[in-house]
């Protein structure tokens, strides 16, 4: 124990050790929450790779909707509208 008691003696050797644990564990931008910031920031690209690829998709929707044909096709198979003589059957596999 005496060995070790010898290094904290010396002022560099203490002051950097109290600097050490500061940085690490005390202050405001500390180890823990640089570790949180980093798993958010995973988790907002992910999100925004899952947002960008619906936003593509949704133009490619837009550009095909331009022409009276496509709306109705599109609202019959997608949204399941129909017209007022005719009866849909929505078939599902499980």
């Amino acid at each position: 124990m005496k060995k070790y008691l010898v290094y904290f003696k010396n002022k560099f050797i203490l002051t950097g050790t109290f600097f050490l644990v500061y940085a690490l564990f005390l202050d405001d931008i500390d180890l823990f929450s640089m570790i949180g910031d980093a798993r958010k920031l995973s988790n907002i690209e992910a999100t925004k790779l899952e947002v960008s690829t619906k936003l593509n998709k949704t133009r490619t929707t837009l550009k095909q909707l331009r022409y009276y044909s496509e709306i109705e096709r599109y609202a019959r198979e997608e949204k399941f509208f129909k017209k007022d003589n005719e009866d849909i059957f929505v078939i599902s596999y499980e």
